[in-house]
């Protein structure tokens, strides 16, 4: 297994001291580049061929530091990222949560990993209704992790990681494909939560569960998403999954859900799984939904009220 380190903080750097002519190609080349054949399997153009046209710089820029907004006077932000202790210690999360898979005997397809920390920007409001930090795993392969950075964000980095190094090994086995459903991404948001406070503790649950009540989950979102397990469509799963705040920032139509419910529901339908069947988080990472969502039928139900 190798795992690729790209020091953004070296990339922000050079950028910070480019001309405002030379930003947007050198920060494209140098730190969008590499992961291009993730572009590809999106289907994201790597450059757009008419100006203001959506490829992967106009994406990224939605929750990162654009090019632009990447000057010396964010030197401090830069900084926080830059100790070569940092660096290790995010490497060697990715490195043991790659690892205890292949410990638990499973032979994953993809040995070669690429991972970068990127610098968020403060404006974004998705961004901040996850408390400055996001990630991003699905393509296997490819991880990165999206933060704001400050003692809060940089203490959750880790367990971020973990969270999308599951996203990573789940989707080497499960294909993902215009026909997912939102009971497959209810799952995968739960198990990579489950398996990201299993390796660093319910201290670094992430807000897109820590913040959703017991009385919200029991009375509000489970009678919903137990409805719309099979919908299809990002336009009809991102509200449900999201939940209404994020729906209305990404233009879909709001469906009177909270913030990510669909993570909430998730993280608890996978541990209701776990202790009903006694798998192993890991085992649960590479099974399919639907054999998932067969044996928690009993989660949905009135009578069982799940403690958050």
């Amino acid at each position: 297994m190798q795992i690729t380190v790209l020091r953004s903080d070296h990339i922000y750097r050079k950028v910070a001291q480019a001309s405002a002519t030379e930003k947007v190609e050198l920060f494209r080349n140098e730190m969008l580049a590499p992961f291009m054949k993730k572009w590809q399997i999106q289907q994201i153009p790597f450059k757009a061929d008419e100006p203001q046209g959506f490829d992967v710089l106009m994406l990224n820029s939605m929750m990162n530091r654009s090019p632009e907004q990447i000057t010396e006077e964010i030197e401090r932000e830069i900084a926080l990222i830059s100790s070569d202790s940092f660096w290790l210690s995010c490497e060697q999360a990715v490195k043991n949560s790659l690892q205890l898979f292949i410990e638990q005997g499973i032979n994953l397809p993809v040995s070669d990993y690429l991972f970068t920390i990127q610098l968020g920007n403060p404006a974004s409001p998705v961004l901040m209704l996850s408390e400055g930090y996001s990630g991003d795993g699905g393509i296997p392969g490819y991880i990165w992790c999206t933060i704001v950075p400050n003692d809060y964000t940089i203490a959750r980095v880790k367990a971020a990681l973990a969270h999308e190094c599951n996203h990573n090994v789940r989707y080497q086995f499960i294909r993902w494909d215009h026909t997912v459903t939102l009971g497959e991404l209810i799952v995968s948001e739960g198990l990579a939560e489950n398996f990201a406070t299993s390796l660093y503790g319910k201290q670094l649950l992430g807000p897109w569960v820590a913040k959703t009540s017991a009385e919200t989950l029991n009375k509000h979102i489970k009678p919903v998403l137990k409805e719309k397990l099979y919908v299809t469509g990002l336009d009809h799963i991102t509200p449900y999954l999201y939940g209404d705040e994020i729906a209305k920032l990404q233009n879909y139509e709001p469906v009177d859900l909270p913030y990510c419910a669909g993570y909430a529901c998730g993280y608890y339908l996978i541990q209701y799984y776990l202790q009903k069947t006694g798998k192993t988080i890991v085992e649960a990472t590479i099974t399919p939904a639907n054999q998932i969502l067969n044996e928690v039928k009993g989660f949905w139900d009135e009578e069982t009220v799940i403690s958050c």
